[in-house]
């Protein structure tokens, strides 16, 4: 996984989010730029049936409540924050 900033760590301990779901995230999920400098990554339908079929039925259920979590990525590789999306995310 990508190196997190303190800023990362704390909000993904603030909004519940496990280290699994975004490890799973960085592997499978869409990566769109947001056009100042970082990398959004998460879950599109691609990406949700890209990891049904590649992990267990068990760990998919645990991660599927995560479905709505992004990332972002800065331009150095570190992961800036992560949060569950209330919007969708404009490409």
């Amino acid at each position: 996984m990508l190196a997190l900033t303190d800023h990362a760590r704390s909000r993904l301990q603030q909004r519940g989010i496990p280290a699994a779901a975004v490890a799973n995230l960085l592997d499978f999920g869409r990566r769109c730029h947001d056009h100042h400098g970082a990398t959004i990554v998460f879950f599109d339908h691609r990406a949700r049936n890209a990891l049904a079929r590649r992990v267990d039925p068990a760990e998919l259920r645990r991660i599927e409540p995560h479905f709505d979590t992004y990332a972002v990525i800065a331009a150095d590789g570190d992961i800036v924050t992560v949060g569950h999306r209330t919007r969708r995310i404009r490409r």
